[in-house]
């Protein structure tokens, strides 16, 4: 045999190696749950997520954090340890991170989505009649406060039609308690040219029931206000398992 000849068997071998190898990895299955992954992608497009569970689409999210992994496990546990999706975007970054599988680009990628939630929730209640839509401010006040650890104390700015010119936290106390100053809601409602406004805080706790201290400032704020022609039209409390409104129920 020629050298020519045991060369070209050579590569009609290597040739030969490499199509076998193509072969067996068009073959090959690819990871279990890939094709449950196109499906759920599939039922998003095709329905905008009616019908999707809170575990799926939250394993959706994941999957671009975590591509080359079976997340559905990692959904479950986060709805799990945390009682719901909205719970799981309410969630500080550390208990984020505290579960297993969650690494930094999973923890900030849900981050990113419950800035978009927030940021979109101000957008659809600012020039709106809070009287007659509540639930958009309501919804906004929940994703800015509900997951907060510590307490936080916002005000809702209103003109004189009852809409939406702005917002701001001004206080943020301990876990359990918010130093709140009277004079610094006149100002603040003062300073934006406010005709009314809306006071929120969180509860850690998750429970929205007002404490009695709350009753009392929220009429120390009221009587502040009066003095210089600002009307309060509510006190919501927020949390994880909803909201409290003492206009609602006849407290304010």
């Amino acid at each position: 045999m020629t050298r020519q000849n045991r060369r070209g068997d050579r590569e009609a071998g290597v040739e030969s190696g490499r199509a076998k190898r193509g072969d067996a990895a068009k073959k090959a299955p690819g990871p279990h749950y890939a094709g449950h992954r196109a499906r759920l992608r599939k039922r998003l497009v095709m329905t905008r997520g009616e019908g999707l569970h809170e575990y799926e689409a939250l394993e959706l999210l994941l999957a671009h954090a975590i591509p080359r992994r079976d997340v559905k496990p990692l959904a479950k546990a986060l709805i799990a340890r945390f009682g719901g999706l909205a719970e799981v975007f309410d969630a500080e970054p550390a208990e984020l991170g505290s579960v297993a599988g969650m690494g930094p680009v999973a923890v900030s990628l849900v981050l990113l989505v419950r800035t978009l939630m927030v940021a979109c929730s101000a957008s659809g209640m600012r020039a709106r009649d809070w009287l007659s839509s509540p639930g958009a401010a309501v919804k906004f006040a929940r994703a800015k406060l509900a997951g907060a650890p510590r307490e936080r104390f916002m005000v809702i700015l209103l003109n004189a039609k009852n809409e939406v010119i702005g917002h701001e936290v001004l206080h943020e106390g301990t876990v359990d308690r918010a130093a709140v100053y009277p004079r610094r809601i006149v100002e603040a409602a003062l300073a934006a040219r406010a005709s009314g406004l809306v006071l929120v805080h969180n509860h850690p706790s998750g429970h929205t029931e007002p404490s009695a201290e709350d009753r009392a400032i929220t009429r120390s704020i009221v009587e502040a206000c009066r003095t210089v022609d600002v009307r309060v039209l509510d006190h919501v409390v927020v949390g994880r398992g909803g909201h409290f409104s003492l206009a609602e129920e006849g407290m304010l």
